[in-house]
């Protein structure tokens, strides 16, 4: 099972406020022990939302919206791919990592779907494509 987990911003991460060295070095151990474990696939912090954008779909219209965004509370800092046997798993491994932000900080988990999670729906056809893509992109990250 693979699970994204969501580091949710603050508004020191959002007015670019770095990370002290104690807690990148704190941060760089978690991630070697995920590493070392097989848990960790990816995993980045991002910048601020100021420097992002966002596109919004209306039917065949695109209207891209620049950031920085208002609800820092519904925001990313930064992410990890997981790869563990269960949820359980998953939130046994986040309570082990430091706190990412000073003060309080909110991680969220969310599971990804897997090809058989699409039902009938997803055909041959498609999985082969599906497959295809991924190693791909395998190819693509190993060169």
């Amino acid at each position: 099972m693979r699970f994204m987990v969501i580091v949710k911003a603050d508004k020191n991460s959002e007015a670019g406020v770095m990370p002290s060295e104690k807690l990148l070095a704190d941060m760089g151990k978690y991630n070697e022990e995920l590493v070392k474990a097989g848990v960790m696939l990816a995993g980045e912090g991002l910048q601020p939302s100021s420097k992002g954008a966002r596109i919004k779909f209306s039917g065949d219209k695109r209207t891209v919206i620049d950031g920085p965004f208002a609800e820092t509370k519904e925001l990313i800092a930064g992410y990890w791919l997981f790869q563990v046997k269960s949820k359980e798993e998953a939130i046994e491994w986040v309570k082990r990592c430091p706190n990412p932000m000073e003060g309080e900080s909110e991680i969220e988990i969310r599971q990804v779907f897997e090809a058989d999670d699409f039902g009938a729906e997803f055909t041959p056809e498609l999985r082969e494509a599906e497959e295809r893509m991924r190693a791909q992109i395998a190819a693509n990250n190993s060169q």
